[in-house]
């Protein structure tokens, strides 16, 4: 993947630690270092990241998704379209029967959640296959996205999300496109239909975490769905 433009800053955590950490009191001893890049390539840089990540008992995200998620952090973060050093990342490359949503805290390297995650009805069965931009496709977008702003609607609290890339997922507040809670992602309708219930096109989650999750990624995060079937060129695709 090429970027025109890619920070010199680059992200590299320095902490380890085998202790479980609460994102809303994080470990006073725990910090990240930037620093310009010294022979060093970005993807050697990206794979220190990954390697130090605390998984605080979570499974790792595939390396790929990371990769592309965190590649995109720092373009966006560099332009001022995020605010947050929050990472969320969706990954459909995964089994809906599986936790494939991530929060990472990038200035800590903690995982702060791991869980399940719907996608659209017509975007797959067990997995996610097509995606669309397109009003009442009821399909996911895949892309960078910003977070947005906490709204009560009929799923009860709920995340407005403002897609980043043009043609890709650019429609998602028009579309409705949002993170909300629902009853039919859980392990019990797993258990009882042999996959994940399905939304609309929203990022759904578990009730009993939803709340957790959207406190913590609102307000400018970046949240990245990733899928291999995509190869993206985001410096040329940015909304303005």
């Amino acid at each position: 993947m090429i970027y025109k433009i890619f920070p010199a800053v680059l992200f590299m955590l320095v902490s380890f630690t085998s202790s479980k950490t609460s994102f809303s009191e994080p470990k006073s001893n725990k910090s990240v270092v930037y620093a310009k890049t010294v022979n060093s390539s970005v993807e050697a840089t990206i794979e220190k990241a990954y390697n130090n990540l605390h998984s605080n008992e979570f499974a790792l995200p595939k390396l790929e998704g990371f990769s592309e998620a965190l590649k995109g952090y720092y373009l966006l973060k560099e332009k001022g379209l995020i605010k947050k050093d929050i990472l969320t990342l969706v990954d459909f490359s995964l089994s809906s029967n599986t936790k494939r949503l991530w929060v990472i805290n990038l200035t800590t390297g903690d995982i702060l959640f791991n869980t399940l995650v719907a996608h659209g009805r017509n975007t797959g069965d067990e997995f996610a296959s097509t995606f669309s931009n397109s009003a009442e496709s009821y399909k996911s977008s895949l892309g960078f996205y910003a977070t947005g702003e906490i709204y009560n609607g009929k799923h009860g609290m709920s995340l407005k999300l403002d897609g980043l890339e043009k043609g890709v997922n650019d429609n998602a507040r028009a579309r409705g496109v949002v993170m909300h809670a629902a009853e039919y992602v859980s392990s019990s309708f797993i258990k009882n239909n042999h996959r994940l219930g399905r939304s609309q096109g929203c990022p759904a989650v578990p009730v009993e975490l939803s709340k957790e999750i959207i406190s913590a990624i609102k307000d400018k995060s970046c949240f990245f769905i990733y899928h291999p079937s995509r190869t993206f060129k985001l410096a040329s695709e940015l909304v303005s």
